[in-house]
């Protein structure tokens, strides 16, 4: 399925949906159960390939991991029992992969190539080598070690405080991974509180992490327990059926055991900001995560500013929201976004471009855009660029648009969402 022709949606969307499971704490349940020592058994776990591409890689370095659909069993003995690597390590498209296993890799006594496509080699990886360098990693690869391909000739570490320049979770996290094969303590200052994740893993695997506000500090050569882990939905995935519903007149969909994350809900926060009213609830709290279920309703939704310290906690979910601002009455700002600027895409300008095509009034600024609306959207031939998030919302723009959308290399969309037109047919068969 490279190429897919969506048309205006003649029915409302109504159901109940349960999103795959949430992308980052996947990931991050592969890393740390390959890291601790027995077994860890994880459910709900994202199929998507980047989640995969994880799973292929502690392969490669020896764990034994047992993937039978989104349920893993991974029998390890510990990070001290990880094996070098025969040939390089394709990290494919996954600059989560590839940012968290550099921290790994740099505490690891052996050797390790790392390269991935042509979208990935394009992203910039100096952010996490630049700190682990101070620990003494010792890390080379083009542009002195700022692109894939990478190589890293694994050390003793050495702890540090570090203040992280960008808003990143990804790279807090490589430097907290680094920090735990690393003599001493390591602390990591953010400015602005990003995902949590690895914080609470940590913590579910049995690590001694203190988080005092901004700071995070880890002790270093810790042992991890192998544990269970159960994966929430994935919020970011959520959104887009989200802001589906809020489109499509007389929809409603209720979304089941989404991850509620108070650092992953900005975009719910955002929409609420556009005048919008969602029913949340709270079900369960497991692994120090919040999980819960959304119902939305068909609203008129209204421009707002988002900025500042909500960013972070939405950062994926600014395409489909600026998707929502077409349609929003007024001007939508959007600022301080520019590590948009560095994901699968430059995701500021490819959202602009795309909507552009499909007749929004829209703009690019430095650190995010400018959206006026309402505006009638038509169809298109359009690209993801590889990016799922950028597919996805093609797709839901494809629901209010006249005429016909091309929406060409749709199979990106399986990185976070493969079931994502088989769950959005479901919705619109009821």
């Amino acid at each position: 399925m490279n190429t897919v022709h969506l048309n205006k949606t003649t029915n409302q969307l109504v159901g109940t949906l349960a999103v795959p499971g949430d992308k980052s704490i996947s990931h991050r349940s592969i890393i740390f159960g390959s890291l601790a020592t027995g077994i860890t058994e994880i459910t709900n776990f994202l199929t998507g390939e980047d989640c995969l591409t994880t799973i292929a890689a502690f392969r490669a370095m020896g764990v034994d991991i047992e993937q039978t659909g989104e349920r893993v069993i991974i029998r390890s003995k510990g990070y001290h029992e990880l094996k070098e690597p025969n040939v390089p390590i394709d990290l494919g498209n996954s600059g989560t992969t590839a940012r968290l296993l550099l921290g790994v890799l740099s505490g690891l006594d052996f050797h390790t190539t790392l390269f991935g496509d042509q979208s990935l080699t394009k992203r910039p990886m100096d952010r996490i080598n630049d700190p682990l360098r101070e620990m003494g990693a010792l890390i080379d690869g083009r542009e002195q070690g700022k692109y894939l391909p990478i190589a890293v000739r694994g050390q003793v570490l050495q702890p540090i405080t570090f203040r992280p320049k960008v808003k990143s979770a990804q790279v807090k996290s490589g430097v907290l991974l680094a920090g735990l094969l690393a003599e001493g303590e390591t602390t990591v200052i953010e400015t602005t509180k990003t995902r949590d994740h690895t914080e609470n893993m940590l913590q579910a695997f049995g690590a001694e992490v203190n988080v005092n506000g901004l700071a995070i500090t880890i002790k270093g050569q810790q042992s991890l327990r192998g544990t269970a882990i159960q994966v929430p939905g994935d919020i970011s995935s959520a959104a887009f059926f989200i802001v589906a519903a809020l489109l499509v007149k007389d929809s409603e969909i209720t979304i089941k055991d989404v991850g509620l994350n108070v650092t992953r809900t900005g975009i719910l926060d955002a929409i609420e900001t556009m005048g919008v009213s969602l029913d949340i609830a709270e079900t369960a709290h497991v692994g120090g995560e919040v999980i819960g279920e959304i119902n939305i309703q068909h609203q008129v939704a209204k421009a707002s500013v988002i900025e500042g310290e909500i960013i972070p906690r939405m950062i994926d979910e600014i395409p489909i929201l600026a998707l929502l601002a077409t349609q929003a009455e007024g001007r939508t700002v959007i600022k301080d976004a520019e590590e948009l600027r560095f994901k699968e895409t430059d995701r500021i300008q490819t959202v602009v471009d795309t909507l552009t095509a499909m007749g929004a009034n829209i703009v690019a600024t430095a650190d995010g855009m400018v959206i006026e609306g309402p505006t009638p959207l038509h169809g298109a031939t359009l690209d993801s660029y590889g990016d799922h998030r950028i597919g996805m919302m093609i797709a839901v723009a494809s629901l209010i648009a006249e005429g016909t959308v091309i929406l060409t290399d749709a199979a990106a969309i399986n990185v976070s969402y493969p079931q994502f037109f088989d769950h959005l047919a479901l919705l619109q068969n009821r």
